[in-house]
């Protein structure tokens, strides 16, 4: 039964009742509350009951971002529950200014109270406002300040090094593990900006180091679906990364914010912030190049240009031609190496439904990092699964071994609700084929594996 407005969304949402209040517990959790729904609660609303607080308001907030267009409390035809939400952008419009920079990171260094707050994930043409101020805003004044003790530029190397770490422990954690260490770090550098004393040199090291913060922030909430949050942080970064002169930082989180913006489905948008992000940037890091045109070329493909799509993959392998000399590339563009270039140019040619260019791409990949149990390890194993599962004659042995080694490596090492998504979407694959003797069980495993992403 799904005659209420509740239930033809839940429909449209495309997952069952009992997924749906896993969903809703963990996305609960990622507001701060401590609020659990019983699995079959939702059967109950289906039939007509209205839920207590805070239900109403998380549901309006969850089903926006499944769906990829504003849901509120009553679109569902329910009371509003007094949990007031706000646009993730809340506090975030600001000056581009040194000023601005500095409020825009205490905005989401509020700790527990951002935490508790529910905020709605920006949507269609309000996700590329930031983006868009931020390429035509005039440079930032001069940072220095005048108050405080004074701080070295000794102190800003040791925060990177932190943060280098930091980067490094996600890439084999994943952001629900990490999250928590990146928020202590957050607090420690805005402490540091606002009440020390730095020279106009050491005052923009500082609030590029806050960029990045920032940045990797956003990121850890994105891989643990805390999208309204990922937002936050990035509108903050980008105000950082302007104030520090950052180009080359500030292009790199609008390209986070169109990976994003592809997943919740707002192509046009991931499109608009990755040209966004080229637009703004002078190209003098080879691997920073090579960045933007991937995250392009990704964006194009789930648009299904193909033209666009094929013309920025060979601009980023050209631009990664280019980086024999190893000079001139910022830290933070480690994680991009040939393997990772391949897994995504390989995601890129899954979108387009081309099987066999997909397949390569992704094979090289795996190829050249043999053996890799980290997030992206699982990412590429699942995105391999899925061209198999997908192909015109599916070869399901291949899928399943494939998707079997993914589910492995994200149930004993790695925390990602982003890539426990692709491995749900393999599953869904192969659920028409559930008279194989193993899809059965591997569909149990995937289940497994979403109720713990969704739940723990």
């Amino acid at each position: 039964m799904s005659d209420t407005a509740f239930g033809r969304l839940l429909t449209d949402s495309g997952l069952t009742p009992e997924e749906f209040a896993r969903r809703l517990t963990e996305y609960a959790g990622s507001h701060g509350r401590r609020s659990r729904l019983h699995p079959k609660t939702p059967y109950k609303w289906r039939r007509g009951e209205r839920p207590g607080r805070p239900w109403p308001t998380l549901t309006a907030l969850l089903l926006s971002d499944l769906l990829g267009r504003t849901v509120t409390v009553a679109d569902l035809g329910w009371p509003e529950d007094s949990n007031s939400a706000a646009p993730a952008s809340t506090g975030l419009v600001l000056p581009w200014t040194v000023a601005g920079a500095l409020q825009a990171i205490q905005t989401v260094n509020e700790g527990g109270t951002m935490q508790r707050r529910a905020f709605m994930t920006l949507l269609g043409s309000a996700m590329t406002v930031s983006g868009n101020e931020w390429l035509v805003a005039g440079p930032a004044e001069p940072p220095a300040t005048t108050h405080g003790f004074r701080l070295t530029v000794e102190v800003v190397d040791h925060l990177d090094a932190i943060t280098a770490d930091l980067r490094r422990m996600d890439d084999h954690l994943g952001g629900g593990q990490t999250l928590g260490l990146v928020r202590n770090h957050l607090s420690t550098v805005t402490t540091l900006l606002t009440q020390r004393r730095y020279t106009d040199t050491v005052g923009r090291r500082l609030h590029s180091s806050a960029a990045e913060i920032l940045r990797l922030a956003g990121w850890l909430a994105f891989d643990a679906g805390h999208h309204p949050h990922a937002q936050r942080y990035w509108v903050a970064g980008l105000h950082e990364a302007h104030a520090a002169g950052d180009r080359a930082l500030g292009a790199n989180i609008l390209g986070f914010m169109s990976c994003q913006a592809k997943d919740l489905g707002q192509v046009r948008q991931a499109v608009t912030l990755a040209e966004t992000a080229r637009a703004g940037y002078p190209a003098a890091s080879p691997k920073v190049t090579a960045i933007l045109y991937l995250r392009t070329a990704e964006a194009h493909a789930n648009e299904q240009s193909i033209t666009d799509t094929r013309r920025a993959i060979d601009l980023a392998f050209n631009a990664l031609g280019n980086t024999a000399g190893g000079g001139g590339d910022p830290d933070w563009t480690y994680w991009l190496d040939e393997a990772q270039a391949h897994a995504m140019v390989g995601y890129s040619y899954l979108k387009l439904a081309d099987w066999s260019a997909a397949r390569s791409h992704l094979k090289a990949a795996r190829r050249i990092q043999d053996g890799d149990c980290t997030r992206e390890g699982a990412l590429r194993n699942a995105l391999l699964a899925q061209t198999y599962a997908r192909q015109d004659v599916p070869d399901i042995d291949q899928a399943i071994a494939l998707g079997d080694q993914a589910v492995a490596a994200l149930s004993g090492q790695v925390t990602s609700p982003r890539c426990v998504k692709h491995v749900r979407t393999l599953a869904d694959d192969l659920r028409r084929y559930r008279s194989h003797p193993n899809v059965a069980r591997f569909r149990n495993d995937a289940r497994e594996l979403v109720h713990t992403a969704y739940t723990t």
